[in-house]
C-alpha cells in the first residue's frame, strides 16, 4: 500500500513537471549545501587554529633532540614544523601548504572574528574571509582593524568575491596608518619570478612586480604584436583598431594572446639587458639551463608495438620526457633539446621495477651525487615536491654515528625537511632500493619510494622485451 503511495505522488511525465518549480528548489538547495559546507570550513579554521596552539605548547617543552644546533630556528618554528607535517602526511598534503594554513586559521579566528562567526553562520564563503583577510593583514591596530572589518562584511554577504576584493582594498587603504608611499617601497623589495607547472608539457611564469611595470609590459607587448600584423601585411578595419583575435595577418594564424606569449618568450630568452649589463656583456652571454630526462626509445623516435613483440620505428612514441625530474615535456621538444645538448647523464634502470640502478656520462664527475640525483629527483620527504638540484644528501643513519656514505644510506632531502629529521620526533629508515620509511612523532608510518623515472613502460617491461631489445 505505501508503494502504490509513492508510484501516486510520483511526477507522471512532462505534463507535471514544472521546471521554474525544478529549479526554485535546486537553488535552495544549493543554497543550503554552500551554507553547510561554509560552516565545515569554519570548523575546519579553528581546528587548523587549534593545531597551531597545540604547535606552540610543544614548542614550551622544547622541539624535540638536538634542537639547540639548528640556526635561525626557535623552538615554535620547529614545533610548527613537526605538527604541520604530522597534519600533512595523514591528509595527504604539503606540510607547507599545512603550516600556512595553520597560520591563517590561527589569524582569522584571533584578528578577524567577526568574519568567522559569518563563515561559520554560512553567510560567507571561505573565499570571502579569505579576500577580508588579505586586505586587512596589513591593519595591525586592533579597533582600525575592527572597524575595516564591519565596512566590508556587509559587502561580502551581498557581493560576489571579486567585487569584495575592490571595496576591501579601498576599505583598507583608507583604514591605514602608513602612508602608500612607504609601503610600496618595502612591498617592492618582495618582487620575483617564479614558475608555476600546468598540465600538458606547460608552465605558467609568473613576475610580482610594481603595477605600473607589470602593466607597462603587458601594453608593450601588446603594441609589439599590433604592429608585427602590421608588418606582416594585416588588413585594416574594426578588428585592428579592438586588438582582438580576429585581427590577425594574412597568413599569421596567431592570436593577440599568442603574440604577446611568443614576443615575451623571445625577449626574455634573446635579448640582452642592455640597461643592465656589465661593459662586456656577462649578463647577455648567459643561457639558459634545463634538465631533461628522456626514455630513449623516446629520443629514437621509436616504440614498442602494441602487442608488446617487437620494437618499431616510426612516430614519436614511448613514455614523455620529463622536465627537471617532475614536469612532463612533448617528445618533438626532448630530440630539439636533446640534439644541442654538449654533455648527458645516462641513467640505467630496471625494467620491471623502474629502480635508478646506475648513472654514467660521456664527461667525468660525481658519479654518487649523479646516481642520488637520478634516483630521488625530488625531496624524499612525504608530499614534498622540492627538485632534485636543491636538495641536502643526508645520512638516514648518521655518518657521525658510522653511517657509511653510499646509496643504501644517503637520501636527498630539502632543508626543512633535512632540519626536521635531525631536530624534531621524526625518524626514518632505509627499506631497500630507495625507499624510505618515516615515522612521525605520533607514530604513524609513511612510506615514500623513489618516484619511477620516464620509461617506455610503468609497471612491467612489455612482454619479450628481454628477447628482442630494441637497437641501442
Amino acid at each position: 500500500m505505501e508503494a502504490n503511495t509513492v508510484l501516486e505522488d510520483a511526477p507522471q511525465g512532462d505534463a507535471v513537471f514544472d521546471p521554474g518549480v525544478a529549479l526554485d528548489n535546486l537553488v535552495s538547495t544549493l543554497q543550503h549545501v554552500e551554507a553547510v559546507m561554509a560552516s565545515l570550513q569554519a570548523f575546519r579554521e579553528y581546528t587548523l587554529a587549534v593545531a597551531a596552539r597545540v604547535a606552540e605548547v610543544m614548542a614550551d617543552g622544547g622541539p624535540g633532540p638536538g634542537a639547540a644546533g639548528v640556526a635561525g630556528l626557535g623552538a615554535v618554528e620547529l614545533a610548527q614544523r613537526a605538527v604541520a607535517a604530522e597534519i600533512a602526511t595523514a591528509t595527504r598534503m604539503s606540510d607547507r601548504v599545512v603550516q600556512r594554513q595553520m597560520a591563517q586559521a590561527l589569524e582569522l579566528l584571533g584578528r578577524f572574528p567577526g568574519t568567522f562567526h559569518a563563515l561559520a553562520d554560512g553567510r560567507i564563503s571561505l573565499t570571502h574571509a579569505r579576500v577580508i583577510q588579505d586586505a586587512g593583514t596589513a591593519l595591525d591596530d586592533l579597533e582600525v582593524l575592527a572597524g575595516f572589518e564591519a565596512a566590508v562584511l556587509p559587502c561580502a554577504e551581498q557581493q560576489a568575491p571579486n567585487r569584495l576584493r575592490r571595496v576591501a582594498a579601498r576599505e583598507a587603504e583608507k583604514a591605514h596608518p602608513e602612508a602608500l608611499v612607504v609601503r610600496h617601497e618595502r612591498a617592492v623589495a618582495g618582487r620575483c619570478v617564479r614558475v608555476n607547472p600546468l598540465p600538458d608539457g606547460m608552465a605558467e611564469l609568473a613576475a610580482t612586480l610594481p603595477a605600473v611595470v607589470a602593466y607597462g609590459i603587458h601594453d608593450r607587448l601588446t603594441e609589439m604584436a599590433k604592429k608585427h600584423t602590421e608588418l606582416a601585411g594585416k588588413e585594416t578595419g574594426p578588428a585592428a583598431a579592438l586588438g582582438t583575435a580576429a585581427s590577425t595577418a594574412v597568413g599569421e594564424s596567431r592570436t593577440m594572446d599568442h603574440l604577446r606569449a611568443d614576443l615575451f618568450a623571445d625577449l626574455l630568452l634573446r635579448g640582452a639587458p642592455t640597461g643592465r649589463d656589465t661593459p662586456d656583456g656577462l649578463l647577455a652571454a648567459i643561457t639558459a639551463r634545463v634538465d631533461v630526462t628522456v626514455p630513449v626509445l623516446t629520443l629514437m623516435g621509436g616504440k614498442f608495438s602494441r602487442s608488446g613483440k617487437r620494437w618499431v620505428k616510426g612516430r614519436l612514441g614511448g613514455a614523455p620526457a620529463e622536465l627537471s625530474g617532475r614536469h612532463p615535456i612533448d617528445p618533438a621538444t626532448a630530440k630539439h633539446l636533446a640534439g644541442k645538448a654538449t654533455a648527458w647523464n645516462r641513467v640505467l634502470t630496471d625494467p620491471v621495477s623502474g629502480a635508478v640502478l646506475a648513472v654514467d656520462r660521456y664527461r667525468p664527475g660525481e658519479d654518487l651525487k649523479r646516481l642520488l640525483a637520478a634516483r630521488d629527483s625530488r625531496c624524499r620527504f612525504p608530499g614534498c615536491g622540492i627538485p632534485a638540484r636543491d636538495l641536502d644528501l643526508d645520512h638516514t643513519h648518521d655518518a657521525a654515528h658510522g653511517g657509511p656514505t653510499e646509496t643504501g644510506n644517503l637520501a636527498g632531502l630539502c632543508r626543512r625537511h633535512h632540519v626536521l629529521k635531525h631536530h624534531s620526533y621524526w625518524t626514518v629508515r632505509q627499506a631497500g632500493n630507495g625507499t624510505l620509511e618515516w615515522t612521525s612523532p605520533t607514530g604513524r608510518n609513511y612510506t615514500d619510494k623513489p618516484p619511477t623515472p620516464a620509461a617506455t613502460t610503468v609497471g612491467g617491461s612489455p612482454s619479450g622485451a628481454a628477447s628482442n631489445p630494441p637497437p641501442f
